[in-house]
C-alpha cells in the first residue's frame, strides 16, 4: 500500500521582497525561502507551494492581494502566456538594478573570490525591437485563451504561427504582435498565416508528426538586409513555390529568401540543406566598419547594437597594445578576434562548430584581416600544450562559453598558459563564477562589467577582467 501524499499548504498574503537566479520571485514564510514566478517585489500574493524542500519551497500564484507599488502595465497583448518579455511589468531601471544584483550574488555566492567594485550596468538604448533573429512555429493545435475556453460555440479554427507556450512543446500561441523585432517582422509572419489559411496549407502537427508548414526564422540586420527562411516538413514542389513567390512579391526587400525541408522529428537546421528561392545565401552586418557575413546557420548576437558595446567591454578590458598575441576561445563566427584583431599581433580563434569556423575565416578575409587564424575542434581536446607550443603562447585570453561554462580540463590548460590577463564573457554568472573560483588559484578578479543584452528578461551577460598573479620568485628580497 503506498504512502498518502501529504497536501502542500497554500500561503495567504506573503510579500514578494526580492528578484534571485532565473529571475525567479522571492518571499520568505516562517524562515523559510519560497521562490514563485510572475510577480514582482512589494507584491502580496497567496502561493500555492508545489514543491517543498528542506530549506526552500517553491510554487505558484494563486491570487494577487496587493500590488506593487512598482508595477507597470505590460505593453505586450501576449504578456502571461508566451514565455518571453516575463519582466514587462517591472519599469527597466529596476530590471537593470536586479540583474546587477543578481552578477553580485551570483559572484560572491558561488565565486568566493574578493571582487572589486562592480561597475553599473550597460543598459540597452533599445527596450523593444531589439531582436535580429526570431523563429515561429506552425501547429493546428493552438493555445486556446480563457475567453475561448469558456465560449459555448465550437472552435473552428485551430492553427497557430507563434511561440511555444512555457512548459507545453505541443501548444503555439497564435502571435498577432511581437515586440522583439522591428517591422517587417510583424507583416511577414502575418502574411504568411493569412496566406496558409486561404490556400488550405497544412500546420503542423508536432504530436503526431505530420503537415506541411514547419517554422519560419527571420532575421534583419543594422545595414537593413533581411533574411527569411520558410521550414516545411515535407517537399510540396508546388505549394513551396506559390507561397515563396507570394511572399517575394509581397515583400520585395527580402534580400535573402530561402527554404528547407526537414523531415525529421526535431526542428534543428544546423545537419539540413537550407536552400535559395530568391536574393544571396546570406546577410550582411557592420559593426565599427567591419563588415560580418551571416548564412542561415551563423551564430550572431542577437541585439546588434548591444553586441558592439560588450565587445568593446572585452576590447577595453584585454588592453590591447598591438603587441600582443591573443587567444578567443569558443570565439564561433569569430565575431571578437576578427573585432579585436587590428589591436593585436596575433589573433587565435577557436570553435568546435566547423561551419562557424569557416564564416570566421570568410569574415576575416572580407575584412582583409591577415592575422587572425582559425581552428575547429572540442575546446578541451585542441586546447593543448602542443597546441601552445605550435602557435604561441597567449598573452591574453578571451573566453566566451556557452551556458554551461567551460569544461575543467579548458580551466586547468588555461592556468598553465602563463596568460597575463584573461576576459571572460559569459551569458549565465552562475557558471562564470564558478569557473572565476577555479581561475583563482593564478588570477584575481580586477574588473567586472554587467551589460544588459535582453530587456524584459532575467537574463545577463557580464564581463569579467582577470589579471594573473604576480608571485614572489624564491629567494627574492
Amino acid at each position: 500500500m503506498g504512502r498518502s501524499r501529504q497536501k502542500k499548504p497554500l500561503l495567504e498574503n506573503v510579500r514578494i521582497t526580492d528578484v534571485g537566479a532565473e529571475g525567479k520571485a522571492i518571499a520568505r514564510v516562517n524562515d523559510m525561502v519560497v521562490f514563485t514566478t510572475h510577480v514582482i517585489p512589494g507584491d502580496v500574493v497567496d502561493i500555492q507551494v508545489t514543491n517543498k524542500r528542506k530549506n526552500y519551497m517553491e510554487g505558484r500564484v494563486t491570487a494577487i492581494r496587493e500590488y506593487s507599488a512598482e508595477r507597470q502595465d505590460a505593453f505586450c497583448q501576449h504578456f502571461g502566456v508566451c514565455g518571453g518579455c516575463k519582466w514587462q511589468f517591472l519599469p527597466y531601471e529596476r530590471q537593470l538594478f536586479y540583474k546587477q544584483k543578481q552578477v553580485a550574488d551570483q559572484l560572491r555566492r558561488i565565486g568566493r573570490v574578493e571582487l572589486p567594485e562592480i561597475n553599473p550596468i550597460l543598459g540597452s538604448v533599445k527596450t523593444t525591437y531589439y531582436r535580429n533573429k526570431l523563429e515561429f512555429s506552425f501547429s493546428n493545435k493552438r493555445w486556446l485563451t480563457e475567453k475561448e475556453i469558456g465560449t459555448d460555440f465550437g472552435i473552428s479554427d485551430m492553427n497557430a504561427l507563434g511561440f511555444h507556450v512555457p512548459g507545453l512543446f505541443d501548444k503555439i500561441i497564435d502571435i498577432e504582435k511581437c515586440w522583439l523585432q522591428d517591422d517587417p517582422s510583424n507583416e511577414i509572419r502575418d502574411f504568411i498565416r493569412s496566406y496558409a489559411l486561404e490556400h488550405r496549407l497544412e500546420f503542423f502537427d508536432i504530436k503526431n508528426i505530420a503537415g506541411f508548414l514547419r517554422n519560419i526564422i527571420i532575421r534583419t540586420a543594422t545595414t537593413g538586409d533581411l533574411m527569411v527562411i520558410v521550414s516545411m516538413f515535407r517537399e510540396d514542389k508546388k505549394e513551396r513555390e506559390q507561397l515563396l513567390e507570394a511572399l517575394a512579391v509581397q515583400f520585395p526587400q527580402i534580400s535573402s529568401l530561402m527554404y528547407v525541408i526537414n523531415p525529421k522529428r526535431n526542428d534543428t537546421l544546423t545537419d539540413q540543406d537550407i536552400l535559395v528561392y530568391r536574393g544571396n545565401d546570406h546577410i550582411f552586418e557592420k559593426m565599427e566598419g567591419l563588415r560580418f557575413k551571416i548564412g542561415p546557420k551563423s551564430f550572431y548576437q542577437t541585439n546588434s547594437e548591444q553586441a558592439y558595446e560588450l565587445y568593446k567591454v572585452a576590447r577595453e578590458f584585454a588592453g590591447l597594445t598591438g603587441s600582443e598575441t591573443v587567444y578567443d576561445l569558443y570565439t564561433g563566427t569569430g565575431t571578437i578576434a576578427n573585432f579585436i584583431a587590428s589591436k593585436a599581433r596575433k589573433v587565435i580563434g577557436i570553435e568546435y562548430v566547423p561551419e562557424a569556423i569557416d564564416d570566421a575565416r570568410v569574415n576575416a578575409a572580407l575584412n582583409g584581416i591577415d592575422n587572425a587564424v582559425f581552428f575547429a575542434g572540442d575546446m578541451k581536446d585542441l586546447l593543448t600544450r602542443d597546441f601552445i607550443a605550435q602557435n604561441g603562447q597567449p598573452d591574453v585570453i578571451i573566453t566566451d562559453p556557452p551556458r554551461a561554462g567551460m569544461h575543467e580540463d579548458v580551466v586547468r590548460t588555461i592556468l598553465n598558459t602563463g596568460a597575463k590577463r584573461i576576459v571572460y564573457v559569459s551569458c549565465n554568472p552562475a557558471t562564470q563564477a564558478r569557473d572565476i573560483q577555479l581561475l583563482s588559484e593564478n588570477y584575481t578578479v580586477t574588473r567586472i562589467q554587467p551589460v544588459d543584452m535582453f530587456p524584459h528578461t532575467h537574463h545577463v551577460e557580464n564581463v569579467v577582467l582577470m589579471e594573473q598573479i604576480e608571485r614572489i620568485r624564491p629567494g627574492a628580497s
